[in-house]
């Protein structure tokens, strides 16, 4: 009998950590179909940034998104000098069409805005999430984040209360955190940092950018980051093609299990947001924006420097999802 028992507990741990699936893809965008995916939102920023959110029209016609060569870019304002009167920098937020639970999204991202005082970030939630009464109810996953340039990126949850992560998992990453309820630690939420400077800002602008991925199942997320010039990117994440198999992928840069935290009461339908901001409660707090070796005060310094932001952009060269 004890030999019986040693063998399944052998099994079950094998079973726990043999992590991946295959999945289907469900959209190819590139380009105008990327574009055509999302629809823009132009309401007052939930974090309280020094921005303004334009309507796609108002996008196009200011030149704030454009699709050169089937890559998709948009950026903020890169010419104009904000009076204190003025409502902010113009910049986007995008939200996807679709919402997704389990799925694959792999991001292949050319270029991610840099500057003091940007806040850029690529999450997943419930539309209308960080807006809407039912926040933080329905979770949300920050997948790219970080301010002022500051590396290394920031992979996040945020959730309703009884959320929790092990600060010891199998991931590459480093905790920043294991409270994922987000009126607790000022919304910190429960983050990992990725383990390469590279993964953010201009260092990851300069290296020709990389793949961001995300695999959300019923029992984990995971997180995955691979530099551009990376010789261990998996031959179906950089040439993405009509199915995935995310078991093949080795250890990923961000880890959250369900083991102390129920996905189906935490995380609903997510839909897929893009944006851009300036300060606000991040990177415009006075001891970050301090900390991070940007000049004068942050609001000063985005009225008054607007070539400042010619690098506050993202390019994307593709978005394919996998359900």
């Amino acid at each position: 009998m004890r030999i019986n028992f040693l063998f399944f507990v052998v099994l079950a741990r094998t079973v726990t950590m043999t992590l991946g699936a295959t999945y289907q893809r469900s959209s190819q965008l590139a380009g105008q179909s990327f574009l055509d995916a999302f629809s823009f939102q132009s309401i007052s920023d939930p974090t309280h940034g020094r921005v303004t959110y334009v309507s796609e029209s108002t996008a196009k016609a200011d030149g704030l998104v454009s699709v050169v060569n089937n890559q998709l870019t948009l950026r903020a304002d890169y010419t104009t000098k904000l009076s204190s009167s003025d409502s902010g920098r113009k910049s986007f937020r995008i939200q996807s069409n679709s919402q997704y639970k389990t799925h694959v999204a792999i991001f292949d991202i050319a270029h991610m805005p840099q500057g003091c005082g940007t806040w850029p970030a690529i999450c997943q939630g419930f539309v209308p999430f960080e807006v809407g009464a039912n926040w933080p109810n329905e979770g949300e996953v920050d997948i790219v984040e970080g301010v002022n340039d500051q590396t290394p990126n920031k992979c996040s949850l945020h959730t309703s209360s009884n959320c929790t992560m092990p600060s010891s998992r199998s991931m590459t990453g480093t905790v920043d955190g294991t409270d994922c309820y987000a009126y607790d630690n000022s919304n910190a939420g429960c983050g990992v940092k990725i383990n390469d400077n590279k993964s953010y800002g201009p260092q990851f602008n300069n290296n020709g950018g990389g793949w961001y991925v995300i695999e959300r199942s019923s029992s984990y997320i995971r997180i995955f980051f691979w530099e551009r010039t990376s010789g261990s990117v998996p031959s179906d994440v950089k040439s993405p093609g009509s199915s995935i198999n995310t078991s093949n992928w080795g250890t990923p840069a961000a880890y959250f299990p369900n083991t102390h935290c129920d996905f189906s009461t935490h995380f609903g339908a997510h839909n897929i947001i893009i944006n851009l901001t300036f300060c606000g409660d991040w990177a415009g707090s006075s001891s970050v924006y301090a900390a991070s070796g940007c000049p004068s005060t942050c609001v000063d310094y985005v009225n008054n420097n607007p070539s400042a932001f010619n690098n506050a952009y993202f390019e994307f060269n593709s978005l394919n999802i996998y359900q």
